[in-house]
């Protein structure tokens, strides 16, 4: 019974992977979406919460941590708003897909994370528990017969953390009132100056009653 409950977790988690549809990181090397106030404080990335099954590719923990990491660097460390946002990101699990028969069992590589935003200024976690994520790899000549074929490891952990990255942006800015960006066509929240809404100075003196000649 002990080995069947240890193979419940991962097989869960490839159904869960394999049922998803693919996505790519297809904005990398575009100039950078706008995200307002953000700038990035702490990029912290912790891989040895990863649960994989028995046909991935395996790596260690700290090779997920270390391409993590610089995905995210890469997607969010050109921001220089003024406002710091604190990401603490764990690896949950992974399927690397090794070589296959082209066609018929081309395995997809898929990455699950959870994401923790901290607001430096809030100082407080802006979603209690953080956000899952899943990511696959995306479609292209090299990964139609898998790319377990056409990609070693290292090279799949990449496109993966890079879609995950763009993925986190994507959470980010589904949140436009985090980093001071418009909600629905309004002004972003900087530009709303004084005395547009309910600055006594604004508002005209009541004029004086005619007096009787």
């Amino acid at each position: 019974m002990s080995l069947i409950r240890a193979l419940i977790r991962p097989l869960a988690l490839l159904a869960a992977l394999l049922s998803l549809a693919a996505c790519d990181a297809a904005d990398f090397g575009d100039p950078p979406k706008p995200m307002g106030n953000f700038a990035m404080g702490h990029n912290i990335v912790v891989g040895s919460t990863a649960q994989t099954i028995p046909i991935s590719r395996q790596v260690t923990a700290e090779d997920w941590e270390k391409v993590m990491t610089e995905a995210m660097d890469e997607r969010f460390g050109s921001y220089e708003g003024d406002k710091l946002f604190d990401f603490g990101i764990s690896i949950d699990g992974y399927v690397l897909a090794p070589p296959g028969i082209p066609l018929v069992a081309s395995p997809r590589s898929a990455l699950i994370i959870t994401v923790n935003v901290w607001d430096d200024a809030k100082r407080q976690l802006l979603v209690e528990g953080g956000k899952q994520i899943t990511v696959l790899e995306g479609t292209s000549g090299e990964t139609l017969v898998g790319s377990g074929w056409t990609q070693n490891k290292q090279a799949q952990m990449k496109k993966l953390a890079r879609n995950a990255a763009k993925a986190v942006q994507d959470y980010m800015l589904e949140h436009p009132e985090w980093l001071g960006l418009p909600l629905d066509g309004a002004a972003p929240v900087e530009e709303v100056r004084e005395g547009q809404k309910g600055d006594p100075g604004d508002t005209p003196a009541p004029a004086k009653p005619a007096t009787a000649g």
